[in-house]
């Protein structure tokens, strides 16, 4: 038996008959003329195949044919086989990162080591009410691909900040909505697979539930979705799950909650309430899903802890520190004036400075951009983000980059795919897949891609269900995950033996039609 995944070639075996010389040329010449060697094809035989549909795994071959699976089953080699013994090892679809921020450094680091080390294949960028600019994007993605398929949402900051400029601190006028709207319509023509918010930022921050409302609709009308980082993941949170619903509900679209969490100290142990919200809209007919990842800490700007920007507000730091997150929480990740209180978390830099927590922090967002310093803070109860994470309709993602403090852009899918069905038991490694292949793609509307099914995408993953696990922590954000042993991506293996290949086979994805929301609802009872 070859070791796990090593890659021989078949030779079929060889029938001699006799034949006279003139007549063997004439065949010869016959072959030659009439049947062209055929394209090499590949069968990764014997391996556990765990198809992300949720389906039981099955001892069981694959077999792809330039960027497409052409067969799955017990397959038997052919001529233009080129055979990859999996051993046993367990072959799934590639993983979908439908919230990511992987995008930023793929210019200098075209390879995606964060990603395709992990089993990533296509990541969904734009997030956060952050994409724009997607059909230059794509012209860029063909003219120089990277490792790692790319589909992206269009993003409402860009587009407020194109209409309102410095004058974004305010509702918008209903004339400025229209004036965003054939913008939006622009980027949705170039692909986008809908409309991205983030509601706790600048300058979404300002917008009124009526213009995001509207600009939804415009991505609804154009066969797309929305997603959103929701208006409040803390104090608002019912109120901002209230709203992501309405827009599903009034304009009839998928709507994806991004990253969900209880994301503060007086929410924590209220999954139960939170799914029960989630399950009755979907009861009533609205489209919701959402995407979580496998940490109780997140990644931002000191800023997003005021949502009236009041940041002077002592009383509001207190109410901070007792009731969202406490200072030995809050981690400082990027800070230019200071760089040497990166690494160390608002208690200790309150003691290195000799003052309160609470003054500490409105002292350091008095400084000049202050707001905008990294951090990474802990927002979530261990047990809160289990039970979302075994909420049905929840995709994994890793909301990360590869680079920072925090370890979710190195580690997010071995951790669940590993230890969370390992250790955790929060569920089979069967529905730990479906939540990363075909539950991504369906949640995000990407087709074809998602499921190890004859006619979809060449987009693989064999990895070892026994070892697989992250190794990147806080110390250590950009540790290399293991037990993921090859990676294809639209046929090509981009990354063998915990190293990537050099080979650029990732496209970009743009919006096909869409099914209905009925349709949407129903696929998944």
């Amino acid at each position: 038996m070859c070791s796990a995944g090593h890659t021989t070639g078949y030779t079929p075996p060889i029938v001699t008959r006799r034949l006279s010389l003139p007549l063997l040329a004439l065949v010869v010449t016959s072959v030659w003329a009439l049947e062209p060697q055929q394209p090499p094809t590949t069968l990764i035989r014997h391996a556990l195949v765990i198809d992300g549909t949720g389906a039981a795994p099955t001892r069981g071959d694959v077999r792809v044919s330039g960027d497409r699976i052409v067969a799955v089953g017990n397959l038997s080699p052919i001529a233009t086989d080129v055979v990859v013994e999996a051993d046993g090892l367990a072959l799934a679809p590639g993983f979908i990162d439908t919230h990511s921020h992987h995008d930023r450094g793929l210019t200098t680091a075209p390879e995606a080591l964060a990603m395709v080390s992990q089993g990533v294949t296509t990541i969904v960028v734009g997030q956060d009410g952050g994409g724009s600019g997607l059909a230059a994007m794509f012209e860029r993605l063909e003219k120089s691909p990277v490792s790692v398929n790319v589909a992206s949402y269009a993003g409402h900051g860009p587009i407020r900040s194109r209409v309102m400029g410095e004058d974004f601190k305010r509702k918008a006028t209903p004339a400025e909505v229209e004036r965003m709207k054939p913008l939006l319509k622009a980027e949705m023509d170039a692909g986008a697979l809908g409309l991205s918010t983030g509601l706790e930022y600048d300058p979404g921050i300002y917008s009124d539930p009526s213009e995001v409302l509207a600009l939804a609709k415009v991505a609804g009308d154009a066969g797309g979705r929305y997603i959103s980082h929701v208006r409040s993941e803390d104090r608002d949170f019912w109120q901002a799950i209230d709203e992501i619903i309405a827009i599903g509900r009034v304009n009839k679209m998928p709507v994806q909650i991004s990253h969900i969490k209880l994301g503060m100290l007086d929410l924590w142990g209220q999954a139960g309430k939170a799914i029960a919200v989630l399950d009755k809209a979907r009861a009533s007919g609205v489209a919701l899903t959402a995407d979580i990842y496998p940490y109780t800490y997140w990644q931002s700007n000191l800023g997003v802890f005021y949502p009236k920007r009041n940041f002077a507000d002592a009383a509001e730091a207190q109410f901070i520190l007792a009731h969202v997150t406490n200072a030995d929480g809050i981690i400082f990740n990027r800070f230019t004036r200071h760089p040497e209180y990166e690494g160390k978390t608002l208690q200790q830099v309150a003691a290195m400075r000799g003052t309160p927590d609470a003054k500490t922090l409105t002292d350091l967002l008095a400084e000049p951009g202050g707001e905008d310093v990294g951090i990474v803070a802990r927002g979530m109860a261990d047990a809160d983000v289990e039970r979302l994470m075994q909420w049905p309709l929840a995709n994994v993602c890793s909301d990360g980059q590869s680079t920072g403090l925090h370890p979710r852009g190195f580690g997010s899918f071995p951790k669940v795919v590993g230890p969370f069905v390992r250790d955790r038991k929060l569920f089979p490694i069967e529905e730990a897949v479906r939540k990363m292949t075909s539950l991504a793609a369906a949640n995000v509307g990407i087709v074809n891609r998602g499921r190890l099914t004859p006619g979809y995408f060449a987009d693989l993953v064999l990895f070892n269900p026994a070892t697989i696990a992250d190794r990147a922590d806080f110390g250590k954000a950009q540790a290399q995950a293991v037990g993921v042993h090859t990676v294809w991506v639209n046929g090509q293996v981009v990354f063998r033996d915990a190293k990537t290949t050099g080979a650029y086979a990732g496209r970009p994805i743009r919006r096909e039609k869409a099914p209905s929301v009925a349709q949407l609802i129903l696929s998944v009872r």
